[in-house]
């Protein structure tokens, strides 16, 4: 397949630069085999039923957006230049992040760079591509100190647009984040308040939680034509013994498995590799494309997507090219909002059961 077979125009009017408030406001397209229908989020109490199961990515968004400058001695004096850092992914050594750090050639091993008086580090190097930065803070403190000093990571088309504010702190967090370590936020969740989840509860809908640390690779592009060539990046997540024993007596009851987005249906899909859910942890690539074998997932929750990426052909994976095709043209038609802090679509492909 080639990656021309996922693309689409989009307006550039129709990408959201903030959500919709309340946040079960926002639209929620419906795909049931081949009928589609207008909704809302708050809608879903019409279209999921007892004894379905949500499963959520309790993952937790850093503030991992820092501006800081560099400090070096000159024979002329000190000398000051500001430095943006993404940061990615802590190491083995505490203290230790990979990042992205712009502009990164400036930089000289053993430079300190001081983002707030409380938070500081030391630039250890480069490898591939990845700045190594070592903090001064560990634990709990690096936490506080990131958490007043850094900015959400918003996704580049909205960073593109406008900064970063106090709002996206919570705007672009789940309302259920737990577990820390996200760069970008599992977004079909973002949709969700108390009092949604409690009306689907009241329902008969269970929920169980998973955690996949969504890295920022996620909004890297495909640059490959043939897609049988494009390396997945890896991503850390957990399925544990209780999220797989609620998974699998799910299934056996009857109960549809739905996955809130396509992290969680990632991570559901790599612990069913074997044919059904088992207990998992570790680094998962799972490449999803039109052909994949769906062992766990009945169904997604997902946002709207970006013309030619991943998670394009693994929604045209689970609901065929030509029905994604005619699902795309109508949310394009009819004013859906995309992206991170777009609308929703709940994907319901055909059951055997049903």
């Amino acid at each position: 397949m080639k990656l021309s077979d996922f693309d689409f125009d989009l307006p550039e009017e129709l990408i959201a630069v903030r959500p919709a408030q309340p946040r079960s406001s926002a639209r929620l397209l419906v795909a049931q085999a081949d009928a589609i229908h207008d909704q809302h989020v708050s809608d879903l109490v019409s279209w999921l039923r007892a004894g379905d199961r949500l499963v959520l990515n309790d993952t937790r968004v850093i503030p991992a957006r820092l501006t800081g400058a560099r400090h070096r001695e000159t024979g002329q004096g000190p000398v000051s230049a500001k430095i943006e850092a993404t940061l990615l992914e802590p190491q083995a050594d505490a203290g230790v992040w990979s990042a992205l750090v712009k502009p990164l050639k400036k930089l000289k091993q053993g430079e300190e760079i001081v983002f707030s008086p409380e938070l500081s580090a030391t630039f250890e190097g480069i490898d591939q591509g990845l700045a190594y930065l070592r903090f001064n803070l560990t634990g709990e403190d690096f936490d506080t100190a990131l958490d007043a000093a850094g900015a959400m990571p918003l996704p580049p088309y909205i960073a593109a647009k406008r900064p970063a504010d106090s709002q996206d702190k919570t705007d672009y967090q789940t309302v259920w984040a737990k577990t820390a370590g996200a760069v970008a936020a599992p977004t079909a969740s973002l949709h969700f308040d108390a009092a949604l989840l409690q009306q689907l509860r009241d329902l008969g809908v269970s929920f169980t939680y998973v955690t996949l640390h969504v890295g920022a690779g996620t909004f890297l592009p495909v640059k490959v034509d043939d897609i049988s060539d494009h390396k997945m990046h890896a991503e850390w997540g957990q399925v544990s013994a209780q999220a797989a024993q609620e998974i699998a007596q799910t299934k056996a009851e009857g109960g549809r498995v739905i996955p809130v987005g396509t992290t969680a249906l990632r991570l559901i899909e790599t612990a069913g590799r074997q044919g059904e859910i088992a207990p998992w942890e570790g680094d998962t690539d799972i490449f999803i494309t039109p052909g994949f074998q769906f062992n766990v997932a009945d169904a997604l929750m997902t946002n709207f997507h970006l013309p030619k990426s991943t998670l394009m052909m693994l929604v045209s994976a689970l609901m065929g090219q030509e029905t994604i095709r005619n699902i795309y043209a109508h949310a394009v038609k009819t004013g859906y909002r995309f992206f991170s802090y777009g609308d929703a679509s709940l994907l319901l492909p055909a059951r055997k059961s049903d």
